[in-house]
C-alpha cells in the first residue's frame, strides 16, 4: 500500500473510531496544520531578507488592502470552524462532524475554512509587504493542500460518507464559489 493509502486509512480509522484517541489525535493535528502556516509566514520573511527583496504594497491603500484581506479570510475561516463545531466536530480531519456539512458556507465552497486561510495569507502577505509570501508561499501553501485535499481528504471522505459526498463533491466547487464547472 502506498504512503497516501496508508494516511488515507489512518484518517479513516481515527475519525471512525472511538472520541479518546480522536481528542489526542485532533488537536496535534491542528498544532502541526497551524505551525505549517506559521512556517511558510517566517520564511518568506527570511526568504525576503536573504535575497533583498523590495517590500511591496507600502502606503496606506496597500495596507487598506491588506487589513481587508487578512479580516475577510479570518471571519471565514472563523464562521466556517463554528459550523464545523455546531455539527459537533473540529476542522482537524481526525475528529470531523458525524454528518457531511452543506450549510452556510458549506453551501458554496467545499473548503472554505482553506479559502479563508488563502485569503488570510495574502492579506498577511500584503500588509508584511512580503513578495515571496504573497507570489511564491502562499501559492505553494495553496498546491500544498490542492494537492493533499485531491489525494487524501477527498478519497477518505468517499469512504466515510459515500455516494453523498460524491454528489456533494460534483455539485459544489472546492475553493471558489461562483467557480463554473463544466
Amino acid at each position: 500500500m502506498s504512503l497516501t493509502g496508508k494516511w488515507i486509512d489512518l484518517i479513516f480509522k481515527v475519525a471512525t473510531g472511538d472520541w479518546k484517541t480522536r481528542l489526542i489525535v485532533a488537536p496535534i493535528a491542528g498544532v502541526l496544520f497551524l505551525s505549517l502556516i506559521v512556517f511558510f509566514i517566517l520564511v518568506s520573511l527570511i526568504a525576503d531578507d536573504l535575497f533583498s527583496l523590495p517590500y511591496i504594497f507600502w502606503g496606506p491603500w496597500g495596507m487598506v488592502a491588506g487589513v481587508c484581506l487578512t479580516i475577510s479570510g479570518a471571519l471565514l475561516v472563523l464562521v466556517s470552524v463554528l459550523y464545523f463545531i455546531r455539527f459537533r466536530g473540529t476542522p482537524v480531519p481526525f475528529s470531523p462532524p458525524p454528518e457531511l456539512i452543506t450549510a452556510g458556507p458549506y453551501r458554496f465552497a467545499r473548503n472554505p475554512m482553506l479559502t479563508g486561510m488563502f485569503i488570510l495569507l495574502f492579506g498577511i502577505g500584503i500588509i508584511l509587504g512580503s513578495i515571496s509570501l504573497v507570489f511564491f508561499f502562499t501559492p505553494l501553501f495553496i498546491a500544498f493542500n490542492v494537492w493533499e485535499l485531491k489525494n487524501v481528504e477527498e478519497p477518505e471522505l468517499v469512504r466515510r460518507l459515500g455516494q453523498e459526498y460524491v454528489e456533494y463533491r460534483d455539485r459544489v466547487p472546492m475553493f471558489f464559489p461562483f467557480w463554473i464547472r463544466r
